[in-house]
């Protein structure tokens, strides 16, 4: 692939409700369509698709990569569960089914922010666990900290304490920029001081008023972003993840209108 290429999250088309769980098909169409070259997929929403075969032929007839998988859990005991054990290594071992796909580690965010570094001390080793069994299956982890309220990762002291402790030789970190914006973080400088954790992007936007915009809306400075990116020669995929309100009702026209966002504009960044 080129330095850089842009794969489509499908978190849009689970934002209102469950009618798409078990529609890689038809999301895959809007994703191709929309001119990405590769989806990530969160693990809830494969259905009939954890079958390799079948999310091979699907993905193969759209000229579709699988970029990476989203493997989304609680995690919130000191090691993970029976339930959490056995779902990991079956999405690991579907994963490995994709040479090059990277596993994408994230947490289910909580009610609220109580016994705070108990929870985000449990989360270490759960996931670094996770990542231990998964190198040595051949993958690339990551993990990809999210920002509502009961999130135990969403502000710049969460990001100094996690940042740090991540194993680069098991996990590195996804920075996702309308993430840290929401947080009160600067994008752009988070990314710089902790470059060499990067080993995958995630794009949303977001409101000065703390609102998700559709992708290029908001305040977050995705040339700026892009140009550094491109300035730093990062090789791997930059992931759109799409959670503005219009989402809710009209994923494909939001994934479309992504897609002509980067056909517009990211790419005349990438060039210049």
């Amino acid at each position: 692939m080129e330095r850089i290429e842009f794969s489509c999250q499908t978190y849009s088309w689970s934002m209102g409700g469950q009618q798409y769980v078990g529609r890689v098909d038809h999301m895959s169409k809007t994703i191709s369509a929309a001119g990405f070259s590769a989806i990530e997929p969160n693990e809830s929403q494969l259905g009939g698709y954890e079958d390799p075969a079948r999310l091979s032929e699907c993905l193969g007839k759209l000229g579709l990569e699988l970029s990476s998988m989203c493997l989304v859990a609680g995690w919130l005991h000191p090691q993970e569960t029976d339930a959490e054990r056995a779902r990991a290594d079956q999405i690991i071992d579907l994963t490995c089914s994709f040479p090059g796909a990277m596993l994408v580690l994230v947490q289910l965010p909580g009610s609220d922010r109580e016994r705070l570094r108990e929870r985000q001390d449990a989360l270490m080793r759960c996931i670094h666990d996770v990542a231990r069994r998964a190198t040595e299956k051949g993958l690339t982890c990551s993990y990809h900290p999210n920002s509502p309220a009961g999130s135990i990762w969403r502000t710049r002291e969460d990001y100094d304490r996690l940042l740090p402790r991540l194993d680069p030789m098991l996990v590195r970190w996804t920075p996702d920029v309308g993430h840290l914006a929401k947080g009160a973080m600067d994008p752009l400088a988070m990314m710089v001081e902790y470059w060499p954790l990067v080993n995958h992007f995630h794009f949303k936007d977001m409101l000065v008023s703390g609102e998700w915009a559709p992708m290029g809306e908001g305040a977050v400075d995705f040339e700026a972003i892009v140009r550094e990116v491109v300035r730093r020669q990062y090789d791997g995929w930059v992931v759109f993840e799409d959670e503005c309100a219009e989402a809710v009702g009209d994923p494909d026209g939001v994934t479309l209108k992504d897609g002509a966002f980067i056909r517009d504009t990211v790419r005349r960044w990438l060039s210049g």
